[in-house]
């Protein structure tokens, strides 16, 4: 709240400095409010320029502070600095570690048999468990779940069978129709003597009531909320979401993958009409890096630490083929996992890359890993909304284009309705589906899980979504696109300054 406060007043005093300081204290008290204004941002370009961040999102705060000079320092005390991050999330990262160093891991990341694996596929997934620090399994099952209707009526009939726990986390639950039918089953198994742990993010669930909360609360429903604030919008927290969606039931079965919870999921809101997402059904022993995700953040929203066996033991499904690995990543790790792991499967391909994404602002590795993928004659397609649900991530999306389609990638626009999905497939064989998007907030400030898989049955299945979702899409053309309006090029153009903020 003091935070809140000091913010509203740096604001107040430097937009009446600027309509009145000229008025009442003449010219010279005007030069000396210049000089201030100035001298702030110049200093504080130079703690930007000094936290050694990435040049593009450096470069974004420094020109926002010089040409909105007010606007840019309310904007960079709310969102720009890395204090919050540092103090809060180091020691979140610390507690993580912890509960590592204390769960029993003998051999879940030893050298395993990888002989059916190619050898890029095997260097693959040897990276991806040093990235990631979870390891793979061979013996788990997994399930696409094509759209909502698929993906809830599975959730609902997995919820009514537990017996011992159900672990929820979501970044958007809402308390509408489908919201509430999860809500009674949620009670109902509580009621039954099952415990229920349910998080939200306080950001993305901000319409979900004190009373639905309250509800959950009385039956015996143990609530966290990541991210709790007095005042959402004057808090620097607000930059850093809990965008995972996990749910795990007995420690046997998981779900990952795009999908939140509301109606608009399963296509019952007229402004987006038909949602395509992708979410996927886990049984066997990755579900257990699953549980120790949520275990973790739980530990971090909830205080209460709960790494005991009876939640832990592995869950073997033997003969199912493939390879599954659970991908964490979020400001509390450097390494930036997932963005990281992007980058290597799109260098890894030898025939496509087919990504689905309803944001696409990629950083510059991203960026020529595609181009230069297209220009090595591997089939490069991007599978894109062609309607936004927030329309300054789709201008800045746009103008990544030409860039793209000038070395030959493919750009679908999905008519459909709305595409969610966030896929990225290479060569028909490698995939990873789950909660990240090909954005620069997934790769640096949300907290995001995905699953990797190879050679999986799963893995098919996503192609075939993939190109069943083309007959639904029209292929932009590189001479029309080119040939928009210079006003829709100029909102595109300034909407990409803005990307690394986004």
């Amino acid at each position: 709240m003091r935070r809140g406060l000091q913010i509203i007043l740096i604001a107040i005093i430097l937009f009446a400095f600027y309509f009145f300081g000229f008025g009442i204290f003449g010219k010279f008290g005007g030069m000396l409010v210049s000089i201030f204004q100035t001298l702030t941002v110049i200093t504080i370009s130079l703690a930007i320029f000094m936290e050694n961040r990435n040049p593009s999102s450096t470069l974004a705060w420094i020109l926002v502070l010089a040409l909105l000079p007010v606007v840019g320092l309310v904007l960079y005390f709310l969102l720009g600095q890395n204090y919050f991050k540092r103090r809060k999330f180091d020691r979140k990262a610390e507690q993580d570690q912890l509960s590592h160093d204390r769960i029993d891991n003998r051999g879940s990341m030893l050298p395993r048999d990888l002989s059916q694996f190619t050898p890029a596929q095997q260097r693959m997934l040897q990276l991806s468990q040093r990235l990631a620090r979870t390891p793979f399994s061979m013996a788990s099952r997994t399930r696409v779940l094509t759209n909502g209707d698929e993906t809830f009526s599975t959730l609902l009939r997995e919820l009514k069978q537990a017996k011992h726990h159900i672990h929820m986390e979501y970044y958007i639950y809402r308390a509408d129709a489908i919201g509430r039918e999860i809500q009674k089953t949620l009670i109902d198994k509580a009621r039954e003597g099952v415990e229920v742990r349910f998080m939200y993010d306080a950001v993305g669930s901000i319409g979900l009531s004190k009373s639905f909360i309250n509800e959950l609360r009385a039956a015996g429903v143990k609530v966290g909320v990541f991210g709790p604030m007095r005042f959402l919008a004057l808090s620097s927290r607000v930059n850093y979401r809990n965008h995972r969606k996990i749910v795990v039931i007995d420690g046997t079965t998981g779900f990952i993958g795009g999908l939140n919870v509301g109606d608009e999921y399963l296509s019952r809101n007229k402004n987006y009409g038909f949602w395509r997402d992708t979410h996927m059904l886990v049984k066997g022993e990755a579900v257990r890096s699953l549980q120790i995700i949520f275990l973790q953040d739980w530990h971090y929203v909830y205080g209460e630490r709960i790494m005991d066996q009876q939640y832990l033991s592995p869950n073997l499904v033997p003969g199912c083929g493939g390879a599954i690995q659970i991908i964490p990543s979020g400001p509390d790790n450097e390494s930036q996992t997932l963005r990281n792991l992007f980058f290597a499967m799109i260098t890894s391909a030898k025939k496509s890359v087919w990504l689905a994404t309803p944001y696409f602002i990629p950083d510059d590795d991203i960026l020529s890993a595609l181009r230069v993928a297209a220009m090595s004659g591997i089939d490069v397609r991007i599978l894109f909304p062609a309607r936004p649900d927030k329309w300054l991530p789709f201008l800045a999306s746009h103008s990544y284009f030409p860039a793209l389609l000038e070395v030959g990638v493919k750009i679908y626009e999905y008519e459909k309705g709305f595409l969610h999905s966030k896929l990225l497939i290479i060569d028909g064989e490698v995939a990873t589906v789950g909660t990240a998007n090909m954005d620069m907030r997934s790769f640096h400030l949300n907290f995001e899980v995905n699953a990797l898989l190879v050679q999986s049955d799963s893995v098919a299945k996503m192609v075939k979504d993939f190109e069943r979702d083309l007959f639904s899409t029209k292929l932009i053309e590189k001479k029309s696109f080119m040939n928009k309006k210079i006003y829709v090029r100029f909102m595109e153009s300034a909407a990409r300054l803005m990307s690394p903020l986004l």
